[in-house]
């Protein structure tokens, strides 16, 4: 599961890579680190434009025992075998995009005292990872990243990674059959830089109620 994602790279950056206009930085307001609840970057299709945009984080989710008042949970990653069940399935089908990331950390260590481990595609300073999104009544527009098995250089962290797409995976993620997306929907085997660092996962709160459908 991946609840921590960064771009260290400015909006404009980021746009010049996936050759799109640069975002109105006056409404833009992705954070360098993502989790789940707040917002972060896509790319996706408007009008048969690319646009570089925010959305937040998550799709809600209410469990029938959850009291009125209770906020939703935040359903941030969707498994690969789970995409056409009823929660995924349309967004799956009908509403792709591209995840820009610089890296995405996992836990390690011991309960209480773990730190982040970071990985990142070994030969590119900007990555994009698959995604999907949807409308909310909550949230506005809100989505979620598509997780496959964990290759083996990370296997001693965690069982599960993002879909990790190259630029020539691009058109065919975002404006393929959704048969056609399914095909990318797979373990990234290419080198992985790791970066394993002292920084506490529990530095900065993140908030509850993030979960794995």
């Amino acid at each position: 599961m991946c609840n921590l994602s960064t771009v260290r790279k400015s909006a404009a950056e980021v746009a010049a890579y996936f050759n799109v206009a640069p975002p109105d930085i006056a409404v833009f307001n992705a954070a360098e680190e993502t989790f789940p609840g707040y917002p972060g970057m896509v790319v996706r299709e408007v009008d048969d434009r690319r646009r570089l945009e925010t959305m937040i984080w998550g799709f809600p989710r209410r469990l029938k025992t959850m009291k009125p008042q209770s906020k939703p949970l935040k359903v941030n990653n969707a498994r690969d075998d789970k995409l056409y069940t009823a929660f995924w399935e349309d967004s799956f089908v009908n509403r792709r995009c591209l995840i820009p990331l610089t890296g995405w950390a996992e836990a390690e260590g011991e309960k209480g005292r773990m730190t982040r481990t970071w990985y990142s595609l070994h030969d590119a300073e900007i990555f994009a990872v698959g995604g999907i999104w949807r409308d909310t009544i909550e949230w506005g527009e809100a989505y979620s990243m598509v997780m496959v098995d964990g290759c083996p250089q990370m296997s001693d962290v965690h069982d599960r990674m993002p879909v990790l797409l190259r630029p020539d995976q691009y058109d065919q993620w975002m404006l393929g059959s959704h048969e056609e997306a399914f095909g990318l929907v797979r373990t990234c085997h290419d080198e992985l830089r790791v970066d394993r660092t002292p920084e506490l996962w529990t530095k900065r709160s993140a908030p509850g109620g993030t979960t794995l459908l």
